[in-house]
């Protein structure tokens, strides 16, 4: 028998904010490369998360959600979205299985529309552990009305369901080729983006609504030793959103670094002492100027 020939190539999942998309891609991986929250528009950046296989290699690109910007910050991460999708060769399409097919899930198809004739795109409906059967059912006949899809799959990321499937049918959708990373690679991002993702997760849960979208976090400094010491600034827009970060008495900022510190010590091997100011950066999401100093 003769091996399959090997594909290697990029794919990219999109959606509404807060769909599944980081969840899903961690899952194709099989390890945490995009950070994940209960909070819309998590994702600010196009992370890669490299899947290795004997017949192929496949890069996802997880991007923020495709929404109605409010903000600077919101219309450039649309741009980051739609300069993805331009430049992928297949796209997942993720519309939740625990909501109905709503007025954004529309503009989006409608949007992939536009280049399905180039790039073939894959209807993905997420979280189907969340609901019945029946549900899960009608959900798909929602989604086939959507538009026209290479392929339509259920999956749960949470329940690992049809993970394999979907990578599949993502793999025969890449051009032949050769690897385009090292064997054992999972990401290709920076290891100080990652460790400003973990600080920013663990910040993001347990705060107020409001608060998620005004939060960014630099990594300023590194220095090795015995123990690595990683310096990083969280910067919120007012001063009463700095009180919260902070918590009484620093409650609220040291449970933030023990959950950073835990997964960072994970993703680098080794031992870190993690160390966290807090600063005001006024309306940062609607100036360009603090925009482009905070790498957006």
């Amino acid at each position: 028998m003769t091996q399959p020939e090997f594909r290697s190539g990029f794919a990219c999942f999109v959606g509404r904010p807060n769909v599944g998309k980081s969840t899903l891609t961690n899952a194709l991986v099989g390890s945490k490369v995009a950070i994940t929250s209960s909070r819309p528009q998590t994702t600010r950046h196009a992370i890669r998360g490299i899947v290795h296989r004997e017949d192929g290699q496949l890069i996802l690109v997880d991007t923020p959600g495709l929404h109605r910007p409010r903000t600077l910050l919101g219309e450039r991460l649309n741009d980051v979205v739609r300069t993805t999708w331009a430049e992928v060769d297949a796209i997942g399409f993720c519309v939740p299985a625990d909501q109905t097919i709503g007025p954004g899930d529309k503009f989006i198809a409608g949007e992939l529309r536009e280049i399905a004739g180039r790039t073939p795109v894959l209807g993905v409906l997420t979280k189907t552990d969340l609901v019945k059967p029946e549900v899960i059912a009608e959900r798909l006949l929602a989604l086939q009305e959507l538009a026209e899809f290479a392929e339509i799959v259920p999956v749960s990321a949470a329940g690992n369901v049809r993970i394999d499937l979907l990578t599949d049918l993502l793999l025969a959708q890449m051009p032949p080729g050769p690897p385009l990373y090292p064997d054992g690679d999972l990401s290709d991002e920076p290891e100080t983006t990652m460790i400003a993702e973990f600080v920013r997760e663990a910040a993001l849960e347990g705060v107020r609504d409001e608060l998620p979208h005004s939060l960014a976090v630099v990594v300023e400094e590194m220095t090795p030793g015995k123990v690595l010491t990683v310096r990083a600034e969280i910067f919120v827009e007012r001063d009463s959103q700095k009180s919260i970060v902070i918590g009484k008495g620093g409650s609220r900022l040291k449970h933030v670094g023990t959950e950073a510190r835990r997964q960072i010590e994970a993703l680098l091997g080794e031992k870190v002492h993690l160390d966290l100011f807090v600063k005001v950066a006024k309306d940062w999401q609607r100036d360009p100027r603090q925009l482009r100093r905070l790498g957006f």
